[in-house]
């Protein structure tokens, strides 16, 4: 890094630091997805804080692991058992221990079709360091629609 000042190498390595913690989080969300496709559900709980919520659909909150894997059981009975979330594009904001993470969340589904709930949604989850690991404390896949 010779020829940069003190500011600049510092502004590298943050953003160097900055990208490999996108990329964890990235990982995270993109494991977290294969979870819910395979309905594995205890696993799916890893990924999530003791007091997450899950928004479940506009107007219904769901608090705590337990409540959160039930709500999932019942997402899965919905969409026939064929649901597949995946992710586009990503911005990342990191703050501390806390990341936002603003998504475009597209989900598959058999029935697709038949669901008076979007399948691509600009979603928002805010993730919390915990012991060194990075867990979802917010899981909103409604994003900012839940205004409207």
């Amino acid at each position: 890094m010779r020829g940069l000042s003190l500011n600049d190498q510092c502004i590298i390595v943050g953003e160097s630091e900055m990208m490999l913690m996108n990329e964890k989080v990235r990982l995270l969300i993109s494991e977290a997805d294969k979870a819910i496709k395979e309905e594995r559900f205890d696993d799916l709980m890893d990924f999530y804080t003791d007091d997450a919520v899950l928004v479940v659909k506009p107007g219904l909150e769901v608090q705590g692991k337990q409540a959160i894997k039930n709500a999932f059981i019942k997402i899965a009975e919905y969409f026939k058992n064929s649901i597949e979330p995946t992710q586009g594009n990503m911005i990342m904001l990191e703050a501390g221990d806390t990341i936002l993470v603003l998504s475009q969340t597209l989900l598959d589904a058999d029935n697709k079709s038949e669901s008076q709930y979007s399948m691509e949604r600009r979603a928002t989850y805010v993730y919390r360091n915990v012991n060194g690991k990075w867990l979802c404390a917010i899981d909103n896949s409604y994003g900012t629609s839940l205004l409207d």
